[in-house]
Order: C-alpha cells, then sequence, then structure tokens
C-alpha cells in the first residue's frame, strides 16, 4: 500500500487552517469574513499541494451532499408553507408571473451583454479550431418532453435526483387546497397548517446546523479545485476565459445592481452585503439548487418575507439561469461564429438571443444545465456542436462564476418582488448586515 505523504501533509495543514477557523468564529469574526478567509487558505493549499488533495476532498463533499440532502424538504415545506399562509390565490398569481418574467429577463440581458462584450474583446479570432470527430454530443430532450418532465410523477424518485420543479409544483398544488378549504372549511385544515409551520421550523433549523460548517467546506472544495485545474489546462483558453468571468461579474454586480436601484429603489451595496455568503457558497459548491438554503437565509437577513424566498429562491434555480442558459451559451456561440469565421448577420443575432432566453425555460431542472442549454442553442442555431468540447477545460473553472451569478439574480429578483409586494422589511435590509451566522 503507497502512501501519499504529500496528501497526509495537505490534510494536516487543512486540519490546523480549519482549527483557526474554528477559533475566529469563536472570537465573533463575521461568517463572510471567515468564508472568504477560508477560500484564499484552500486556494494556497491546492497550489502548494496540487494533485494532492485526496483526503481534503471528502470534507467538501461531504458538505455538499449533506446540505443537497435537505434541499427537497427544505423546498416542499417551505413553499407549501407560504402557499398555504395566503389569504387568496390572487397573490400567488401576481408573485408567480412576476419571478418567471423578471426571471427570464435576466436571462434575455446576459445574452445581449454577451453578444457586446464578446465581440468587442474579439472572442475567437485568430483561433486555430480543429474540430473532433469522436465528440458525443449530450443528448438534448425534445420541448415537449422537457414540459413533461415538469410535472410531477413520482415525488419520491424526483425528490430523490434533486429535481427541484416538479416538487414546487406538487407543493403548490396542495397550498392551493389548503388555501381554498381554509376559506371554507378553517377548522379542518388547521391541524396541517400547524404542522406545515412546525416542520418549517424544524427544517430552518436543520438548514442552520449545516450552514455553520460552510467556511471549513468551502476551503477543503477551493484547495481541491486548484489542486486539479492547474495552469495548463487554463492558459490556452485563458481569453476566453477572462472574458466569462469579466461578463459574470457584469451580470452579477452591474446588471442586478441596476436592477435593484432601478425597479427596487434600494440600495445595491447593502443587497451585496446581505447576499455575500450565498455568492462564496454558490461559487464553491458550484450548485444553484445546493445553494438554495443559504440563499434563503440571506434573503431573509436582507428582510425579505419567508413568503417570497421560499418560493423565488427555488423558482430562480431553476429559471433565468443568466450564467448558464445566457452568458455560457451565447460566449460558446461567439467562439465558434468568429473561430470558424462563419457569417452571421444581425438577425441571425437576434434570434440567438432568442434562442437563449427560450432555452432558460425549456431546459428548467435538467442536469448539467450549461452543457445542456449550449448543445441546444447550437443546434437551434445551426452551429457546430462540436466547439462545446473544445472549451470544456474550462467549462468547470467558470461554473464557479456562472452558479454564482445565477444565484445573486435569483436574490436580486427575490429583493425586488419582495418589495413590490410590501413584503420586504425596509428598516432590516437599510440596517448593517448582520454578523450572525
Amino acid at each position: 500500500m503507497n502512501i501519499d505523504f504529500l496528501a497526509l501533509g495537505a490534510l494536516g495543514v487543512t486540519i490546523l487552517s480549519i482549527g483557526g477557523l474554528v477559533f475566529l468564529n469563536k472570537r465573533n469574526v463575521d461568517f463572510g469574513i471567515r468564508t472568504i478567509i477560508a477560500m484564499v487558505i484552500g486556494l494556497i493549499i491546492g497550489i502548494a499541494f496540487k494533485g494532492h488533495t485526496t483526503y481534503i476532498k471528502p470534507i467538501g463533499s461531504i458538505y455538499v451532499n449533506t446540505i443537497s440532502a435537505f434541499v427537497v424538504p427544505l423546498i416542499f415545506f417551505s413553499v407549501l408553507s407560504s402557499v398555504s399562509g395566503l389569504e387568496s390565490l390572487k397573490r400567488l398569481k401576481t408573485i408567480g408571473v412576476k419571478s418567471v418574467v423578471l426571471l427570464t429577463s435576466t436571462t434575455f440581458i446576459a445574452s445581449i451583454l454577451t453578444i457586446i462584450v464578446s465581440l468587442a474583446f474579439g472572442v475567437g479570432k485568430g483561433a486555430s479550431i480543429s474540430l473532433p470527430t469522436d465528440y458525443a454530443a449530450r443528448k438534448v430532450p425534445e420541448f415537449t418532453q422537457v414540459i413533461i418532465d415538469l410535472f410531477p410523477k413520482n415525488f419520491f424518485a424526483q425528490a430523490s435526483t434533486n429535481t427541484v420543479v416538479p416538487i414546487i409544483i406538487i407543493a403548490l398544488f396542495i397550498g392551493i387546497a389548503i388555501v381554498v378549504l381554509s376559506t371554507k372549511e378553517p377548522n379542518e385544515v388547521k391541524p396541517i397548517k400547524d404542522f406545515i409551520g412546525a416542520a418549517t421550523k424544524v427544517m430552518n433549523t436543520v438548514i442552520s446546523f449545516v450552514i455553520e460548517f460552510t467556511p471549513y467546506a468551502v476551503l477543503a472544495l477551493v484547495a481541491n479545485a486548484a489542486s486539479q485545474n492547474g495552469p495548463e489546462k487554463l492558459i490556452p483558453l485563458i481569453s476566453v476565459l477572462a472574458v466569462a468571468y469579466l461578463l459574470c461579474a457584469i451580470q452579477t454586480f452591474g446588471v442586478n445592481s441596476l436592477l435593484i436601484g432601478g425597479l427596487a429603489r434600494l440600495n445595491p451595496f447593502k443587497f451585496f452585503k446581505h447576499i455575500w455568503p450565498a455568492l462564496v457558497v454558490a461559487f464553491t459548491t458550484q450548485s444553484s439548487i445546493g445553494t438554495i438554503p443559504v440563499n434563503q437565509k440571506s434573503l431573509k437577513k436582507a428582510g425579505v418575507s419567508d413568503n417570497i424566498s421560499s418560493f423565488t429562491a427555488p423558482l430562480g434555480a431553476n429559471i433565468g439561469m443568466p450564467g448558464c442558459a445566457g452568458i455560457w451559451p451565447t460566449l460558446l456561440a461567439i467562439f465558434a461564429i468568429q473561430g470558424l469565421g462563419i457569417e452571421f448577420s444581425i438577425g441571425q443575432y437576434v434570434l440567438l438571443v432568442l434562442i437563449t432566453t427560450l432555452v432558460s425555460l425549456g431546459t428548467a431542472g435538467v442536469p448539467g444545465t450549461a452543457t445542456i442549454t449550449a448543445t441546444a442553442v447550437f443546434a437551434a442555431a445551426g452551429l457546430p456542436i462540436e466547439i462545446i468540447v473544445i472549451l470544456a477545460p474550462i467549462s468547470s473553472i467558470v461554473d464557479m462564476a456562472r452558479t454564482a451569478t445565477n444565484v445573486a439574480t435569483a436574490a436580486t429578483i427575490s429583493v425586488i418582488v419582495a418589495k413590490s409586494e410590501n413584503e420586504l422589511d425596509l428598516n432590516q435590509y437599510n440596517s448593517k448586515a448582520s454578523k450572525s451566522r
């Protein structure tokens, strides 16, 4: 049995670092600051022990698996509690329409932004592209099948795969039934409403326990990512990687700030202070769905009511997704168009934007969203699907920024909808971001 002493050394350094983070926690250092420190330490460990983070990886994987395990029950009871607590179905309709329209609009904006920035930087120009001949393209489900799959079929089977949209729909149906019965037989449904309220509190408490371990998991996840993705994978495609991160930064901090300031008339700086922990978790875990609990907790600290956040945060992890469905497919398309010298008219660029917007709805809840959306966009736009594999080496690295963009957008729309529905505590929003966990 061969012993990897460097891996043991990396584990030892990681344990000591975790001890330091625990010490900072006892000194009441802000949760967000501890998470950022953990990310920096993880990056250093990953570079210093490149290829030797085998024993560190389980720390992050256990955290991701644990928080993912509670996503479905949390969403189910949260949405159920939110809907069943409404006085009428009219409010549900209003909140739902606003959320879907705003989330879809962010993908539309992201696609246009990507075209402008990518053309300005000449992404793909001068690239020596050799299309692979053995590339097996990811199968894109038929649109009609995707629509069918959005609706519940088997609760437990879909719960086991974290297929969130059908779970939301099941909760909506049950919640609507409770609202209808509440107006006719309030005493009959009171026991189930009490149970739903209690179950929601229990789930929120469990999630708060798990979230406390975020900084330690972030350290491990970043260390493993830095260890597995060295410079040799990045250098050939560094320009595309840089543009992708620039676009995600503009969408996350620029576009969302304009939306918060313009539509909600709120200070965007305070918004980002509140949701920063969720962005860090999204960036390191690369899971929009896995970040839902943290995002909901951050939104609660920002003053967004549970009625809104329990509906919009899960929805935003499946619909819209400007990072995965807007920026990435469009960036790949521009790379292909300019790299292969394909003639593309203004009308075709307009069509490309419309395709990405529609695909963002049509692939909701499908695993591997970024790859699926890119494949669907390329197929619809008549571009060579093989180009997707050429940029595969940087896809997982870009996914960190893509996921953070998705989560930030879901939070943005949550705040906007909450403000429009008078479901935002302005005093809490404008107060200094909480230092509690």
